[in-house]
């Protein structure tokens, strides 16, 4: 009894044994267990099984930064840990939000790959495709989960560094060991490809896997390997399938008719942070990024006193998500403008091709500024169009939380700094490829499972 208490509090599936069968029973006619197919589509369709993923890169990643004290003051203690990038994050007897979130919802769609195929009054085409998009989602999830608590992918080193428990069945008694990062990513690519030829190329609603998504994740997967080529391949594939683009002139004079998150044109695949409507001040090193007349700036931030008497703050803050009241979450999804900067930095990467990012750029850039005030980018230099791109991807992707696997993945190439914060009269700094990068593994989980080990510190 005590080795299967560990093993259910490690992963927070469920609190106890006997909550097992309630966990995934949904409420269709009456109550009862899972049976039909569209019971396990009814599973994936809810935004409260599958949205949410992640909150902590949010708020570590340089997009976030604050010197106001009544701001800093109003952050959560497991917040400010995160922060100001603490040797733990949670206490000892505490639950890391993150890391439970994302195993739950795992441990569904490790549900669905055990059972759908089983299931009553499905097609066996219904019944591949409910599997292949829970795939999706097992991917993203562990995605986020190994470059949140292990090591940069490398190469050279990635069949040996530990990565993440990788749990592909819904087995309460599973290995808790940590796999290594090559294993975690070779699951992860395995689960993507092999889910695509049974998806639509586009899905009907944005919160349902579709081939876009599934290859947009890959996209994303095979960047922060180093693997351009494949993330080329596969940013290019997405963008013959979707490549709509939000003109934010559209909503100069009217913001609050700007698209719902399920109607966006350039939400690939629908995620969100794990806190709703969160206040995110913001770096003035990023605002500095952005240029007169670029539209981003003017609709998607808001100076501190709009955030409300009791949230307001010196500075400006992320305001994307306050515009309507129906995107109250910070997606973190696959987008198509990310599949753009993707394209771009691969191009900007290869010397044959670095000037073909320009237009990339541009087309992008065309549909974030005010008519008058837009001007091309045209430059010559290789490694000023390289940093053009991974400054447009800040700008573009600011506050959804990318940044942080960007500064992990750039760390070597000169493009992230040391980082420095003070928060209540101490100073906190973050060098590149400082094992603060890698989260910490929380307490309470190693303590009831020792053979997981804690990162380095």
């Amino acid at each position: 009894m005590k080795t299967t208490l560990k093993k259910l509090t490690y992963i927070i599936l469920l609190l106890s044994l006997s909550s097992c069968r309630e966990y995934v029973e949904i409420d269709l006619v009456g109550k009862r267990e899972l049976k039909y197919t569209q019971d396990y589509q009814n599973m994936l369709n809810s935004s409260t099984n599958v949205l949410q993923s992640y909150y902590y890169p949010i708020i570590a990643g340089d997009d976030i930064y604050s010197t106001d004290e009544a701001y800093l003051n109003r952050l959560g203690l497991n917040d400010a840990n995160a922060y100001t990038w603490n040797e733990y994050i949670v206490g000892d007897n505490e639950e890391d939000q993150d890391w439970a979130g994302m195993y739950k919802q795992i441990y569904l769609f490790n549900l669905i790959n055990e059972e759908v195929m089983n299931s009553l009054e499905g097609t066996e085409n219904q019944k591949r495709n409910v599997l292949a998009q829970a795939k999706v989602h097992r991917a993203l999830n562990y995605f986020y989960l190994v470059n949140m608590y292990a090591k940069q992918y490398n190469a050279a080193t990635a069949a040996s560094d530990l990565g993440v428990p990788l749990l592909t069945r819904p087995d309460l008694y599973a290995p808790l060991d940590r796999k290594p990062v090559q294993q975690v990513y070779d699951q992860i690519i395995e689960d993507l490809t092999t889910a695509i030829p049974d998806l639509p190329i586009k899905a009907e609603w944005n919160v349902l896997a579709s081939q876009g998504a599934a290859e947009g994740i890959l996209a994303r997967v095979y960047l922060q390997m180093g693997d351009y080529e494949k993330a080329l391949q596969y940013a290019n594939s997405v963008l013959e399938k979707q490549n709509g683009l939000v003109d934010l002139q559209a909503y100069v004079s009217s913001s609050n008719t700007y698209p719902s998150t399920l109607d966006d044109p350039e939400e690939l695949f629908l995620k969100g942070s794990r806190i709703s409507f969160p206040t995110l001040a913001l770096n003035p090193d990023l605002l500095d990024l952005f240029a007169e007349g670029d539209l981003r700036d003017s609709l998607f931030t808001a100076e501190g006193d709009a955030f409300g008497t009791w949230n307001a703050f010196e500075g400006k803050g992320y305001w994307k998500h306050r515009i309507i009241t129906t995107n109250a979450t910070v997606t973190n999804g696959p987008t198509v403008p990310e599949m753009m900067l993707i394209k771009a930095e691969v191009l900007a990467r290869n010397t044959n091709t670095f000037k073909e990012a320009l237009p990339v750029l541009n087309e992008l850039r065309q549909h974030r500024f005010l008519a008058e005030a837009y001007k091309p980018l045209d430059m010559d230099s290789q490694r000023d169009i390289l940093y053009e791109v991974i400054n447009e991807r800040r700008r573009e992707l600011m506050a959804k939380g990318l940044r942080w696997f960007d500064q992990k993945r750039l760390a070597n190439e000169g493009f992230i700094g040391t980082k420095t914060r003070t928060f209540k009269g101490e100073t906190y700094t973050l060098e590149p490829n400082s094992n603060r990068y890698v989260f910490p593994i929380a307490s309470k989980y190693i303590v009831l499972n020792p053979e997981i080990k804690q990162n380095p510190r």
